[in-house]
């Protein structure tokens, strides 16, 4: 394996986090940010208001997004499998 196919391969890696990743970071900021808009208009300042819908709301797109996410990683194992073939 050659300097340029390791930073491709290293490129490609970074891009399929950053896919793979999105979704869920997404759904946490967008929780989040009408969780605080919530606690800000009500005054409700409780610790675990801020934490459970985020996790419930990521958790249920982790689920939604797995099949997607195990086919774009299963193409990244498999250029990496024949990167170390040859």
């Amino acid at each position: 394996m050659t300097g340029p196919q390791t930073i491709d391969l290293a490129k490609e890696a970074i891009y399929v986090l950053l896919i793979v990743s999105g979704p869920m970071m997404v759904v946490g900021l967008v929780v989040g940010l009408v969780v605080s808009l919530f606690q800000a208009l009500t005054q409700i300042q409780e610790m675990t208001l801020a934490f459970v819908p985020k996790i419930i709301a990521i958790f249920i797109t982790l689920l939604m997004t797995l099949p997607f996410a195990g086919a774009k990683l299963s193409g990244l194992m498999q250029k990496v499998s024949e990167y170390i073939i040859q």
